[in-house]
């Protein structure tokens, strides 16, 4: 995927600790160091943990493309709280417990095809790392070790606080006080062993490492004392993220230049919940749009913004991609060529994936026109440009994953469906100008028996099979 493009404008991204879009200037020219933090392997993955997946994996295809030797580290957090709690309700040992949910998260990425990471690191393996980098930071003066535990003070680190905005004087780290804990807004690096918990030994007893020890340790493991991009979702700004930045430099480490945060999958302007995790499983959704649809709607909306789910917000978003991939599809042998001057502008505005995407339905409705008026040339070339412009989203029709036999046959059922449905559409719409009710019910109840929904929407209508 990589390429050479020349746009006008350079890659600015939005950094969550300044706040402010900053030109992208990596650490090494020519190479961009990225670590996203992973599944914590508690339970299924749903849509919520996957858009992450989705929106970093189309920052790393732009790099790409825009010919960056591109290092991609995702983190799995494969001990942890709540990996114990839950193992210990179902009667299951925690490692088995985890190793289950990251086979599910694996699969899920693989089917939406979220490319694997450069390297996956598990936070089990890195235990001596963990210890070189609590050492570091006590000797610093910035850490002590009590009863077992170890823990890192803020009050020491001059810039806590910067990425998140927490103040000192009203700190919260959300932990339980811990034995031998000298200040309450002190945090968690290791934990002292308790009956029936996993434990490695250390220098200060035997126990079990904290959540944000992990990251800091496997991040410059892999990519340096100092390196490009750190990305997560936004409820992890604090406290993980910040306690991140402070063991890092409690260490000695400068750490990431560039902070990027997601936002939430919603639903009724609330983030799911455990229990709506499991209604919007990436499984139980591909019951309802392919793979691939899925792919888009999660990647169709600005990183930074929150994604609000409804199957009707769905089935738009999957009726948007069929329309590109009919238009696709007329050129099976057409090869990806470049993105369009307007794509990349988008793209390097902090990865405007919602303009990007209005550059690709012009271009195929551009495409579109030309077929009608017999410019079979300019249409085949424009088709070239929407399906170099969907691989860097993911989402080219005629790639793999997507252009597998299977799936191949589906997207020709498809688009056979889309140009047969459209015109019955087209046909239930001039009825009802010509308010011809009769036949425009006629339509309605005939697509309905045949099991497809039609919404009335205010850019016309739209269609979706029900499952």
């Amino acid at each position: 995927m990589r390429g050479v493009i020349v746009t006008p404008m350079a890659l600015h991204i939005f950094d969550t600790r300044t706040a402010q879009l900053r030109e992208f200037t990596p650490v090494v020219p020519g190479r961009a160091s990225v670590y996203v933090c992973g599944a914590t392997v508690q339970s299924v993955p749903h849509i919520g943990h996957l858009r992450s997946g989705v929106a970093f994996d189309i920052l790393r295809n732009w790099l790409e493309y825009s010919g960056y030797d591109v290092w991609f580290i995702r983190n799995v957090t494969d001990i942890d709280d709540k990996i114990i709690t839950k193992a210990a309700e179902h009667d299951r040992p925690w490692w088995e417990w985890a190793a289950t949910h990251e086979r599910a998260f694996a699969w899920a990425y693989e089917v939406l095809g979220v490319r694997p990471p450069s390297l996956e690191p598990r936070a089990t393996g890195h235990v001596p790392q963990m210890i070189e980098y609590m050492q570091r930071i006590i000797d610093n003066g910035h850490g002590y070790a009590a009863d077992g535990n170890v823990y890192c003070t803020p009050t020491t680190i001059a810039d806590y606080g910067e990425l998140s905005g927490q103040k000192l004087d009203q700190l919260d780290q959300g932990e339980s006080k811990g034995t031998g804990k000298r200040d309450p807004r002190d945090f968690t690096m290791w934990k002292a062993s308790k009956p029936g918990e996993p434990s490695w030994p250390t220098p200060w007893g035997q126990g079990r490492p904290g959540w944000h020890l992990e990251c800091s340790a496997m991040a410059t493991t892999y990519l340096g004392s100092e390196f490009d991009i750190h990305g997560g979702g936004m409820d992890l700004k604090f406290p993980h993220h910040e306690n991140e930045i402070a063991q890092a430099h409690a260490a000695g480490d400068n750490f990431a230049n560039y902070w990027m945060h997601n936002g939430w999958v919603t639903l009724a302007g609330e983030k799911m919940s455990k229990s709506l995790g499991n209604v919007l499983s990436v499984e139980n959704l591909l019951h309802l749009v392919r793979p691939v649809e899925l792919r888009y709607y999660l990647g169709s909306a600005h990183y930074r913004s929150m994604l609000e789910y409804s199957e009707a917000t769905l089935a738009d978003a999957a009726q948007g991609y069929r329309r590109i991939e009919a238009f696709v599809h007329h050129f099976p042998k057409q090869q990806p060529t470049t993105v369009t001057d307007e794509f990349a502008a988008a793209m390097d505005d902090d990865v405007a994936v919602p303009k990007a995407l209005a550059v690709i339905h012009n271009t195929v409705r551009a495409g579109n026109t030309a077929l009608q008026q017999g410019e079979h040339e300019l249409a085949e070339k424009l088709a070239g440009q929407v399906r170099a412009m969907m691989a860097i989203l993911g989402v080219d029709p005629l790639a793999q994953p997507w252009s597998d036999t299977d799936s191949g046959a589906n997207a020709a059922t498809q688009q056979a469906l889309d140009v047969l449905i459209s015109a019955e559409l087209q046909r239930r719409s001039e009825a009802r100008a010509n308010k011809d009710w009769a036949t425009a019910d006629a339509v309605r109840d005939r697509l309905q028996q045949a099991g497809i929904t039609v919404t009335d929407t205010a850019d016309g209508p739209t269609w979706t099979i029900e499952r």
